[in-house]
């Protein structure tokens, strides 16, 4: 859940960056947020998490 969470925010503040810096029109922004609510519905969901998941995981393991 925390990763859910910190994972939404972040790509809260990619997108809020890029309409502000970038040019991001808001109806590009609402069309990506229903891209978004839609593929969470699919059956690919189950595997973009465990995608999302191990990329986390091997992200947090690496040693700077």
């Amino acid at each position: 859940m925390i990763l859910s969470i910190s994972g939404v925010i972040l790509l809260g503040v990619i997108v809020f960056l890029f309409f502000r810096k970038d040019g991001l029109k808001a109806s590009h922004a609402l069309v990506c947020a229903l891209f978004g609510f839609y593929l969470a519905g699919s059956a690919i969901a189950p595997s973009i998490k465990a995608g999302g998941a191990s990329l986390a995981s091997l992200l947090g393991g690496l040693r700077i």
